[in-house]
């Protein structure tokens, strides 16, 4: 029988191990996309976010984590904080104000067993104690997109081409009491 999985805000000592959870997660979603390639993307994308691990440590951050841990073992992260510049793009900045789901990344080995939607509802559970009443959140991972529509809905906004030739990205807007 697998362990329990358990869901905490970051603490120091959980950080080198979300910094492992991009290593694997961030190169084999790219790769899920058919952009193993672009390595140079794909380091942006993990010290990006890393960057954001390390400002959620810092007193009054902006940004909140959370992490999964499986055995005692990080297997994956969500965050909370400002709107990224995807969202402010691809909504001509009408979200501005609104705060954005992000970060979650699961273990390639971890994926498929529940990690993501404990991390949702924990987030949710959060946002509801900050009395938050809306969030965003985006993709242009195709794979993602098809499970943010089975989870979020249709998205608020899609923007085609976006990443390319049949490459969009798409944003969703939810009230945080729908769940």
């Amino acid at each position: 029988m697998q362990p329990t999985i358990t869901v905490h805000p970051l603490a120091p000592e959980d950080q080198p191990a979300a910094f492992r959870v991009f290593e694997e997660a961030i190169p084999d979603a790219f790769a899920r996309q058919g952009l193993a390639d672009d390595k140079e993307w794909i380091a942006g994308e993990i010290e990006e976010k890393k960057r954001l691990v390390r400002q959620s440590l810092e007193p009054d951050a902006p940004v909140a984590f959370l992490v999964a841990k499986r055995g005692g073992e990080v297997v994956g992260t969500i965050s909370f904080g400002p709107c990224g510049h995807e969202i402010q793009v691809c909504t001509d900045h009408e979200l501005d104000e609104v705060g954005e789901l992000g970060s979650l990344y699961v273990r390639p080995s971890e994926q498929n067993r529940g990690i993501g939607s404990a991390l949702i509802g924990e987030l949710i559970a959060l946002l509801k104690a900050r009395e938050i009443r809306r969030f965003c959140l985006d993709s242009g991972y195709k794979e993602a997109q098809q499970r943010w529509r089975r989870k979020f809905g249709e998205p608020y906004r899609v923007v085609p081409d976006f990443w390319g030739p049949d490459s969009a990205h798409m944003v969703w807007l939810r009230e945080v009491k729908d769940f």
